[in-house]
């Protein structure tokens, strides 16, 4: 098998594979480590420009907001101090370069996975790039595992080309004392905060009315009513750039659709991302179907091909590398494995990294009205011990879907810190099938704000036949 993608899923899929006793070449664009190209190291979007920098990045948001309220707690003042941009950046690549060298040292080369530069040259054939003398030789292969995962997404506007996305910012020479960044998804919010958090005076303009498309409602308005009253972020809802204009200072400037402007040092795009598949040379397989950039493949990632097959980001089915790494083993079991292992896409939890933080599984209320049709939900909203006693003004969100039937818990939301660390296990409950009965025969954690999860017992109303009823 050859594995384009040096990713999560692709990764997972060459060691996986490789320990069936396949023959496994994994091609990169580069081999690279650390800050250049860092867009194309070993370990993808994730290791490089994702999840773990943007965790890290999350981390020191937040020391400000503890030390604020450290002051309620009995402490003197503490001092403010600054943040240091260079000591941060320069501690972060050293962290990445020793996760990139981990995949090549101690995943990939002790499961005998081979890695070099290629692209693809028909159905079973890839081109490759030699490392000796840098000439190129045609490699056959049985199977082709696309895995190259996404790429942000900039609108066609004057002057976009003066601004970055979520790739660059990991790698900024200066940390921007105003910032503009555009988009309502999830990586937009987070970057938001962490960069209101390190300092920085930042507006998020989002085209719609309320940001987190796709969420349940009451857990967006929630997390809006946070930052809004939390933070130092200006929140412009219903505005959209149509001009980025950068000054002779080298400030920009963003011109909105209703004739507004906002001057800033720095803008971040974070409207979307398309599969990264521009430059695989797809073309030399030309009955392979694509959506715009996208692979679509079956249940067992398995495209319109035989013997091509595609996994993670670039398959538009959802983007979190702990599925790509799902999706990649699934395949390997399926494949060299002997098992039937499709891939399981339904109760997938995750966490939106913004403070408070969101962690969910499962359907939002309005969607699980509309499947289900009658549902019963619990929620619950208070200010939790740790921001009660220094008398801060933050507060928790829980919300517990349940299939009125069945008295399956089907949907499980959480606006609080440490959202992500609490919704892992219950993403195994419900996983399993945990009923609202099951939650609550479950002795609670005292004190703590999730046994709020196992104490819910009167219902906020029902929806009956899909209608609401209070």
């Amino acid at each position: 098998m050859v594995v384009i993608g040096g990713g999560s899923g692709g990764v997972r899929a060459s060691r996986i594979a490789s320990g069936y006793g396949a023959k496994v070449l994994l091609l990169e664009p580069q081999t690279h480590h650390g800050i250049a190209p860092y867009y194309s190291a070993i370990g993808g979007t994730c290791v490089n420009v994702g999840c773990v920098p943007k965790k890290l990045m999350v981390f020191a948001s937040r020391y400000p907001g503890v030390s604020n309220e450290s002051i309620g707690y009995g402490w003197d003042a503490p001092s403010k101090g600054t943040f240091n941009w260079d000591k941060f950046m320069e501690a972060k690549n050293t962290e990445i370069t020793r996760l990139n060298n981990v995949y090549g040292k101690f995943v990939l080369e002790p499961a005998g996975v081979e890695t070099c530069m290629g692209l693809v040259n028909g159905p079973n054939k890839v081109d490759i790039t030699l490392t000796e003398d840098g000439s190129t030789k045609t490699v056959t292969t049985k199977n082709i595992l696309i895995a190259v995962g996404g790429w942000p997404f900039k609108p066609d506007i004057p002057g976009i080309e003066h601004t970055i996305t979520s790739n660059e910012i990991f790698y900024l020479k200066e940390q921007p004392k105003r910032m503009v960044v555009v988009g309502g998804g999830f990586i937009a919010l987070e970057f938001a905060q962490i960069m209101d958090g390190l300092g920085t005076d930042v507006t998020v303009m989002y085209r719609g009315d309320m940001f987190l498309r796709g969420f349940d409602n009451d857990i967006r308005q929630h997390l809006y009513e946070e930052m809004d009253r939390n933070t130092g972020i200006d929140i412009q809802l219903k505005t959209n750039p149509s001009e980025i204009i950068k000054n002779e200072d080298g400030s920009l400037t963003v011109v909105t659709t209703d004739g507004a402007r906002v001057e800033c040092d720095q803008v971040l795009y974070a409207t979307g991302r398309k599969g990264k598949t521009d430059k695989l040379n797809l073309e030399s397989i030309p009955e392979l179907k694509l959506d715009k950039s996208f692979i679509p493949v079956d249940e067992y990632s398995k495209t319109n091909v035989d013997g091509i097959y595609a996994v993670g980001d670039v398959t538009n089915r959802i983007a979190l590398t702990p599925v790509a790494l799902m999706e990649g083993h699934s395949l390997a079991d399926t494949v060299f494995g002997g098992l039937d292992r499709p891939s399981d896409h339904e109760y997938v939890a995750s966490t939106v990294f913004t403070t408070p933080e969101i962690g969910t599984i499962g359907y939002s209320e309005e969607d699980a009205a509309t499947k289900f049709k009658d549902i019963t939900v619990y929620k619950t909203k208070f200010k939790p011990m740790m921001h009660s006693f220094p008398k801060s003004e933050m507060y928790t969100m829980m919300k517990l879907i349940v299939d009125t039937k069945t008295q399956r818990v089907i949907g499980c939301h959480i606006a609080t810190d440490g959202a992500g660390e609490m919704m892992q296990g219950i993403a195994i409950a419900v996983k399993m099938g945990a009923t609202k009965q099951d939650f609550d025969r479950t002795i609670g954690i005292h004190p703590t704000s999730a046994e709020e999860l196992v104490t819910m017992r009167t219902p906020a109303y029902t929806y009956v036949d899909g209608s609401k009823v209070e």
